[in-house]
């Protein structure tokens, strides 16, 4: 788990082949009324809460949601911090918390859910027994959470894939959003033989998620792609030989399928509570030159307590619009 207490970078989005604009509050929001039928917002959160302040400032946030024209919320995971008991009692909580969204909510696992939990201060866990818990909790149907529900296909519907019940797809408005399980902590490699095991099985499953994500776009002719994941694969700094980067395979397969994919895609992460929207991939064969319709957008996190606001809009080359929703301390 990173992190970095930085706000996040405030610097020229204009630049990054991704329109943004920036609200202070729901209170300054545009009309949904008189968009045209395509027009869509999301909510994107992530990283919170992580304390009693955090739980309070929360409440406000779900309430700003609540209030607000938006067709679904993805929290990309990190509903706790690392230091707090991974006990279910708090996953309960947690559970509850995220039910109380009047609108759909997509949850994707973070690595203090369960990656981390076997450190002392987080109640010195069995990682695995508590990713089968938050399956367990967090997984359940084919609907997603909230108190409105979407129909989300998941990867388990596949005999072969079972356990990946959190490794979702759904549609909106012809956009595809898929939910894919890369957390922070290095993906989960490194720490010892069991749980190397568990990385490279969902590591090979989440390769086979990302690439039928892109082929039901091309089949679809959806108009673009949302990937939403909770780790920061490093900034996508990876070396090309750096065989214990837990991230290394689902970046270069991601750069693989980007070669063969002209619409915008948008991939959605947390971890580092650090946000920004930025072009962080490369032409491989041209050092230096960004791939133009790739966008990373990091939300913000801990300690702070905000939310970003995401219209679709077709009529936009760039087909996304992001605005930040800051919640006023009180």
């Amino acid at each position: 788990m990173k992190f970095t207490k930085l706000l996040g970078i405030l610097a020229p989005f204009c630049l990054l082949g991704i329109s943004a604009t920036f609200i202070s509050s729901s209170n300054a929001q545009p009309s949904f009324n008189g968009r045209g039928p395509k027009n869509f917002d999301f909510a994107l959160i992530g990283d919170i809460p992580y304390d009693a302040r955090q739980e309070t400032e929360t409440q406000k946030l779900i309430q700003d949601i609540n209030n607000s024209w938006v067709r679904f919320v993805i929290h990309d995971g990190d509903f706790k911090s690392g230091s707090s008991p991974c006990s279910n009692e708090l996953f309960l909580q947690r559970f509850q918390l995220l039910q109380q969204f009047r609108h759909p909510l997509v949850y994707i696992f973070g690595d203090n859910e369960w990656t981390d939990c076997h450190r002392p201060a987080a109640g010195g866990y069995d990682s695995l027994e508590r990713l089968a818990k938050l399956r367990e909790i967090f997984t359940q149907g084919d609907r997603s959470l909230g108190q409105r529900t979407i129909e989300l296909n998941r990867q388990s519907d596949k005999s072969q894939y079972s356990k990946f019940r959190e490794n979702v797809y759904w549609t909106e408005g012809d956009v595809l959003f898929t939910g894919i399980h890369v957390v922070g902590s290095n993906n989960n490699l490194g720490r010892n033989a069991v749980n190397d095991a568990e990385y490279a099985e969902r590591n090979a499953a989440n390769i086979v998620w990302l690439k039928e994500a892109f082929a039901r776009a091309k089949a679809n002719r959806s108009l673009g792609v949302v990937i939403v994941i909770h780790g920061n694969p490093d900034d996508f700094n990876i070396p090309a030989n750096a065989q214990q980067n837990g991230f290394r395979d689902f970046v270069n397969a991601l750069k693989s399928e980007l070669k063969n994919y002209s619409k915008p895609v948008m991939l959605v992460h947390g971890d580092s509570h650090y946000f920004r929207i930025d072009k962080p991939l490369n032409i491989d064969e041209a050092p230096g030159t960004v791939i133009t319709n790739f966008t990373r957008v990091e939300t913000f996190g801990s300690p702070n307590v905000h939310w970003l606001r995401v219209t679709v809009n077709p009529r936009n080359p760039n087909l996304f619009e992001i605005n930040q929703e800051i919640i006023p301390a009180k």
